[in-house]
């Protein structure tokens, strides 16, 4: 029986497993998904090693990028980005290749292609992992300028403190990449001054689990457009599912 999986830490908040072993049965594929909590990126080689029937695997949140120095080939796309989240795995005679992948871009673009109107041409990216670089690449390619916020100051960055009501005018899509407001910190969000959104202004969350965060219940509050991350996570799961069968 052929496996897939997902590697991250922790890995409590994920549907993926769920989902894609639905699916398999759904659809009578002779197929399983496993969680691999690793606590550290280097258990990576062991867990191809001891799973040889492993064909495929996701990545999530802290590995992103940390997983590239693992992998034998990445896609123009993927090494674009600067980060993975989906893994092929190729095995001739024992021997497994590794070739990294980006679908949360294609699950990202897709998701919030629809919900865009003209004046969305400017977005701050919250966060700068390796989901936030992907995001900034998606925008890019929707024709819409992104500009990453951080806690830290960092070159060509905004931080937290920077979001004057002049810069939150000028941004109307703010796109949420970071954990905060995450289950089971559902209380938390991310730290900017909400009085200054309008119904102009669209949120997305990639948080999907609460379905609702505070930072989208905000956004709501003050009549933006809101969207959280499951549409994300389920197009970027099927994706990920034509990229390890291509």
């Amino acid at each position: 029986m052929d496996k897939y999986g997902l590697i991250g830490f922790p890995l409590k908040h994920s549907f993926s497993k769920d989902f894609f072993n639905k699916k398999f049965q759904s659809e009578n594929i002779n197929a399983t998904y496993e969680n691999f909590e690793i606590p550290d990126i280097k258990d990576l080689p062991a867990i191809i090693e001891e799973n040889p029937n492993l064909r495929g695997l996701n990545v999530t949140i802290p590995y992103k990028e940390k997983a590239i120095p693992f992998l034998d080939d990445i896609d123009k796309t993927a090494k674009t980005i600067g980060a993975v989240n989906v893994i092929k795995i190729n095995r001739q005679k024992g021997k497994a290749k590794l070739i990294g992948y980006n679908s949360d871009i294609i699950g990202f673009t897709r998701s919030i292609e629809p919900l865009l109107e003209p004046h969305h041409n400017k977005a701050l990216v919250l966060g700068t992992g390796g989901a936030a670089k992907a995001i900034g690449h998606g925008l890019e390619l929707l024709g819409i300028a992104p500009m990453y916020v951080t806690r830290q100051a960092k070159a060509g960055m905004l931080t937290y403190g920077d979001l004057t009501p002049e810069i939150m005018e000028r941004y109307k899509v703010i796109v949420n990449c970071t954990p905060v407001g995450m289950y089971p910190n559902a209380d938390d969000c991310p730290d900017m001054p909400y009085d200054c959104l309008t119904s102009d202004h669209l949120l997305y969350d990639l948080i999907y689990n609460p379905e609702r965060t505070i930072f989208l219940k905000k956004g709501a509050a003050h009549k933006a457009i809101v969207k959280n991350g499951l549409e994300m996570l389920l197009l970027q799961a099927i994706a990920s599912w034509e990229i390890w069968n291509k």
